[in-house]
């Protein structure tokens, strides 16, 4: 797998780490060992640039996903699609404010958001009730399985 992370915050923001986990969510949601995806960490003005630009919505966001193949998770009796998983762009100081509300800290807002944005990139949606059941529950059974050592 093809993962670039760029850091582009303006915060300190742990590119390796955050390799390591789209790795991981890649794997277990058998995307194609050659998939690429680029996860961008960006500044508030730019992702409300984005957020405004993309999804027609004011101000800055936590996360955007921009799915370029259309890919979707690998079933195990049937070889995965090869191609570009896409793009997400995350904002850090959002996760900061969004990691002391929710009481779980920074670092685990910033996975949360890299696995809700890699769900969307295989496109997960949040939009119906059943849909935000489904995602939800699988990012949460994701992120489990990623901090059980």
């Amino acid at each position: 797998m093809t993962i670039e992370v760029i850091d582009e915050s303006g915060l300190d923001v742990d590119v390796q780490h955050l390799a390591r986990l789209s790795r991981f969510v890649m794997d277990r949601m058998r995307v194609h060992p050659l998939a690429e995806l680029c996860i961008k960490a960006v500044d508030e003005d730019t992702i409300a640039q984005l957020n405004e630009q993309w999804m027609e919505k004011e101000g800055p966001t936590d996360v955007l996903a921009f799915p370029m193949d259309e890919l979707r998770p690998g079933l195990v009796d049937e070889e995965p699609e090869e191609g570009v998983l896409g793009d997400i762009m995350l904002c850090p100081a959002v996760a900061v404010r969004q990691g002391e509300t929710a009481g779980h800290g920074t670092l685990a807002e910033i996975e949360l958001l890299t696995t809700h944005g890699i769900l969307h990139l295989l496109g997960y949606d949040h939009a119906e009730p059943e849909e935000h059941r489904v995602m939800f529950a699988l990012q949460d059974e994701i992120l489990g399985e990623w901090r059980t050592p």
